[in-house]
């Protein structure tokens, strides 16, 4: 399945909608449209991300590192990177790989963006 990503901004979050599988082969498309997002974003000054993951089917250890990587931008200018996921199987590798005490994670996208920094 392919990788699609869409944006919209809700006050001042940027909401990224992710779809599909992030695996070895679509991370570096992720990464790239990211890397662009999170420039533009910093460009305008805004630097709050959700990821909703509601539609994404598979998630490996490549679709964890792109999602660190824009961890990590996003706080070099003091921001933040919540997620939104409540499927099992995805839930279930955070919390395998200890990810779930470094990303806050939601049920709904209201939710994260309603969240406090």
């Amino acid at each position: 399945m392919d990788l699609s990503l869409s944006t919209e901004t809700m006050g001042d979050r940027t909401i990224v909608r992710v779809g599909g599988e992030i695996d070895v082969y679509t991370a570096p498309k992720l990464r790239e449209q990211l890397r662009e997002q999170l420039v533009e974003l910093v460009n305008d000054g805004s630097f709050h991300l959700v990821v909703d993951m509601e539609g994404v089917d598979f998630l490996d250890s490549t679709g964890l590192g792109v999602l660190v990587g824009g961890l990590k931008r996003v706080r070099a200018h003091e921001g933040s990177l919540r997620l939104v996921c409540n499927q099992e199987r995805i839930l279930k590798i955070f919390r395998i790989t200890g990810l779930t005490k470094v990303f806050p994670i939601h049920t709904s996208v209201e939710e994260a963006v309603a969240a406090t920094d």
